[in-house]
């Protein structure tokens, strides 16, 4: 394939992965499937059953691996959305449990209390 292959949910390489991609291989970096309908060149979110192969038994979910007989992997994938969804709630769990970038880990009187919060 001329381009490179990337994760559709982090963006990230798929060149160590061997061809043809096997149902139970997964990104080096965030360990999702890629033998899933996401990955395919099939792949339509704009189509009813959003796959373009009128001969493909349809997949409920779309990320799971599966056994899709009509499956080829595509290059340029990658959806920022994943990035941006895992970002936000990383935050999200960060704030709410005060695991921050810049936290020591050390105890101290605000650590946890919105965490707290939720049981008032």
């Amino acid at each position: 394939m001329p381009d490179s292959l990337q994760c559709y949910r982090c963006g990230n390489s798929l060149d160590a992965l061997t061809l043809p991609i096997s149902r139970e291989d997964q990104c080096p970096s965030c360990t999702v499937y890629v033998h899933c309908c996401r990955m395919c060149a099939f792949y339509e979110p704009a189509i009813a059953e959003q796959c373009r192969e009128d001969d493909a038994e349809e997949v409920k979910n779309k990320e799971n691996a599966n056994f899709c007989d009509y499956f080829r992997p595509a290059a340029g994938m990658h959806d920022p959305v994943f990035a941006r969804q895992d970002r936000d709630a990383r935050a999200g769990f960060d704030t709410l449990f005060g695991e921050g970038p810049d936290d020591d880990g050390s105890d101290t009187d605000d650590s946890g209390s919105a965490a707290d919060d939720l049981f008032r």
